[in-house]
């Protein structure tokens, strides 16, 4: 297509504006010749890499499902999640897994009621290895072994799946360590395009599948972002957490009142009823913002969407916000949470994954970089 000068430069300003979030997209009349960049992506893998073809291979298939374009970039990201969560081990081993696993089920049989005795019963009953369930337990190693274990208490256990269902202790998986409640909406909302022997849970544990879904909660989602760094923050705090923490600051610039920046906007769970601190500081700008408590909460409802950023609330918080301090709030920032885990034993932060992440990021991308 021919442009003008004023229309070319448009289209840079329209791109500029359009941040991080629509670089991600291939565009769908681009040729892509596969070879090339399975090559491509090898060459940003760690030369130590045993199968670097097949990670590559995997990944690039991932992106192309996606419809995410297979730039540096992009590889670059997904391979710096992979490399902080797993060291790219497709079954990542578990320090203190079998007492880790087994504080988990005694809480899970407390808040269900039932008795220390009657857990310990059931753990001695023979799996179908012919080994108990404890003794299995006490053997795990990897996140693997231990789905694999409840999975069968599930099956063969009396009123295993009745009691047990929905209580899995294994949460995330993969080398990408992705959360298996986000695989599977994600599953539900776009159908997994590869064929699988097993359940969806099952794909998770396979370079395939965690590669897939990793780069999906990485990438697959609208977040207009200048700095990979903070969708770093969203692929361990949630989506949108730093785009919500940022409205968070600007709120309590408008307000003049302190607000956590941890990118939850209304309680969840218990107490989803209550406002949330975040939403009575809004309230308190009710009467400069022209809404009412309940335009204020519809509004904050749309924290998990990636419109939220359109909404009254937010447009007149950061206008409040900049008329205030003078100058517009940023639109990201990281959110300020304590990581809190079984697995985690240290006073970590959802910062700290993110830098640590993007160091991994940046160092992948001077690989990339031409030498000169």
């Amino acid at each position: 297509m021919r442009t003008t000068g004023t229309s070319s430069v448009l289209i840079a300003v329209l791109l500029g504006l359009c941040g991080c979030g629509s670089s991600l997209l291939r565009p769908s009349e681009v040729p892509v010749d596969p070879d090339r960049v399975r090559a491509r992506i090898a060459t940003l893998l760690p030369g130590t890499l045993a199968n670097r073809g097949d990670w590559a291979a995997d990944l690039f298939a991932a992106l192309e499902a996606l419809g995410v374009e297979a730039s540096d970039r992009n590889v670059c990201a997904v391979l710096a999640v992979t490399e902080q969560e797993s060291g790219y081990q497709v079954n990542p081993a578990v320090p203190n897994l079998p007492a880790i696993a087994r504080r988990e089920i005694d809480a899970k049989a407390a808040a269900l009621k039932i008795p220390r005795f009657a857990v310990g019963a059931a753990l001695e009953i023979r799996s179908p290895d012919g080994r108990s369930y404890r003794e299995r337990i006490e053997a795990a190693r990897t996140e693997k072994a231990l789905n694999d274990i409840f999975e069968d208490f599930l099956d063969q256990v009396p009123l295993g799946r009745r009691l047990f269902a929905g209580y899995n202790p294994v949460r995330t998986a993969g080398p990408m360590q992705v959360s298996i409640a986000y695989a599977e909406e994600h599953a539900r909302r776009r159908r997994y395009p590869f064929p699988m022997q097993g359940s969806l849970r099952d794909e998770l544990f396979t370079r395939r599948g965690g590669l897939y879904f990793g780069a999906a909660h990485l990438l697959d989602y609208p977040a207009d972002y200048e700095d990979m760094l903070h969708r770093f923050a969203d692929f361990n705090a949630g989506h949108w957490a730093s785009r919500n923490a940022a409205f968070q600051n600007a709120l309590a610039m408008a307000a003049g009142r302190k607000v956590a920046m941890d990118g939850d906007l209304l309680i969840r769970g218990d107490g989803a009823d209550r406002p949330s601190q975040t939403e009575l500081a809004a309230r308190s700008l009710a009467g400069q913002l022209g809404l009412s408590e309940r335009e204020i909460r519809r509004d904050l409802e749309r924290g998990t969407h990636d419109d939220f950023a359109r909404t009254r609330l937010y447009r007149g918080v950061f206008e409040i916000a900049t008329r205030r301090r003078g100058r517009s709030p940023p639109a990201a920032v990281m959110p300020r949470i304590r990581l809190q885990s079984p697995k985690i034993t240290r006073n970590l932060t959802t910062e700290w994954f993110a830098q640590r992440v993007d160091g991994r990021y940046q160092r992948c991308l001077a690989r990339a970089a031409p030498v000169t």
